[in-house]
Parts: structure tokens; sequence; C-alpha cells
């Protein structure tokens, strides 16, 4: 099997198709996720911290300057507030995985639960039914 053939067949199996599909709606919903903490959930709390931005909070190490050269030299700063903004990103985006996948699970357990029905019996089963009333009549 040639090189074009064996890769054609790996890229069209279910899994790798399922597995991009899931990374392209990964991402999206990353974007949702973020635009609703910075866009919804970060303001509130910033008002109701006194008006705080959280993405301007930082400790800064050494502050701007212009070195001789007459070239701006940038702050060195550690950036706290957009590490705290991240790590809520990912908190809801966690939670909602996380109440996704226990949805998913109590839909399989109901399919699971239902009780499906016994199997018809075969041909073979209903003649010798059949041969055994007979038996039993005589």
């Amino acid at each position: 099997m040639g090189f074009i053939q064996e890769f054609k067949k790996f890229a069209l199996k279910g899994n790798v198709v399922d597995l991009a599909v899931a990374v392209i709606i990964g991402g999206a919903f990353g974007k949702i996720v973020s635009s609703l903490v910075n866009d919804v959930i970060m303001p509130p709390i910033g008002l109701a911290l006194g008006g705080v931005n959280f993405k301007d909070l930082m400790v800064v190490l050494k502050e701007p300057s212009v070195s001789p050269d007459g070239v701006g030299l940038a702050a060195v700063a550690i950036k706290y507030g957009n590490f705290l903004q991240t790590v809520i990103d990912f908190v809801i985006i966690a939670f909602v995985i996380f109440m996704a996948i226990k949805a998913m699970n109590s839909m399989q357990k109901k399919e699971e639960a239902k009780p499906t029905p016994p199997p018809a019996p075969s041909k073979e089963e209903v003649l010798l039914t059949e041969i055994r009333d007979i038996l039993k009549a005589k």
C-alpha cells in the first residue's frame, strides 16, 4: 500500500475526523467562555472590588525607562491579574465540561436501564415446543 493511500486511510478514520471536529468546536467554545468571563463575569466582580480591572493588576519589578540611546524600555512586571482571569476561564470551562459529561452519563445510564425484550424464539425452538405440546396431548 502506498504512502498516500495509507495516509488517506488514517485521515479518514472516524476517530481522527471526530477529534478534528472536537478541537475546532473546543476552540470556539474557549472563545465563548473567555468572552463570558471577560465581558460578563469580571466587570461586576471588579466593580464590587472598587472598580478594579483584573487585567491591570500587576506587580511592577522595574519601571519603564529610556536607555541612553533614546530607546524606550518597557516595564518588567508580574501580571497576576491576567493570570487570575485565565484561572477563572479554566474553572468555568472545566465546570461546563463536567456538567456535560455528567448529563451524557445519566442519559447513557437511562438507555442501559431500559429493559430489552427477550429475543423471539428461533424456528427450531418453536418446532420443538410444538412437538412437546403434541407429545403432552397424547
